[in-house]
């Protein structure tokens, strides 16, 4: 998509987003900025809502990126599709999040170490929880086919179905 193309689809001239934005990487690289401002802001809220239960702690960041993950499927869906772009957006996306998963592994670490967490890979874990939850909000199509109905009730069963599947997931061996 070119920058007259953008302009045309915002309702604005080239001059306009050439005003705010230096180029078209430039435009790119802050709408991932934006992207991943969104998704650490919610990330960090939901960990800071729970207490000391590791499991609660997972749970309410599952929840909390499952919400714009339905309300606005594009938010994960552009972080997803970034690697069609060029190596050096990736790698400025990569940069951005890296402060949230090095923190994400680093808690799961410490937690899988006190046996409050079935120990595994604690990066592989952080994938595997990140790539179930923004995938199952972000491929409405293939979840039909499973017989998931795009609604309300629908949305509320996959949610319980993904944080039982989560919960049972992390539950350290006895």
């Amino acid at each position: 998509m070119s920058l007259d193309d953008i302009a045309d689809a915002v309702g604005v001239r080239k001059q306009t987003v050439l005003y705010w934005f230096k180029s078209r990487s430039g435009l790119i690289d802050a709408v991932l900025d934006h992207a991943a401002d969104e998704l650490l802001v919610v990330v960090e809220a939901a960990i800071r809502s729970k207490g000391d239960d590791p499991i609660e702690r997972v749970d309410a960041v599952v929840c909390a990126v499952f919400r714009p993950v339905v309300r606005r499927p594009a938010l994960l869906g552009l972080i997803r599709e970034v690697i069609r772009l060029e190596e050096h957006h990736i790698n400025h996306l990569r940069s951005r999040l890296a402060v949230v998963v090095e923190r994400c592994v680093s808690y799961l670490t410490v937690e899988m170490e006190k046996g409050r967490l079935r120990k595994c890979d604690p990066m592989l874990l952080a994938g595997i929880l990140y790539s179930t939850v923004s995938g199952t909000g972000t491929e409405p199509i293939v979840l039909e086919t499973f017989g998931w109905s795009p609604d309300a009730a629908g949305l509320r069963q996959v949610r319980r179905e993904l944080r039982g599947f989560v919960r049972a997931a992390l539950q350290p061996s006895r």
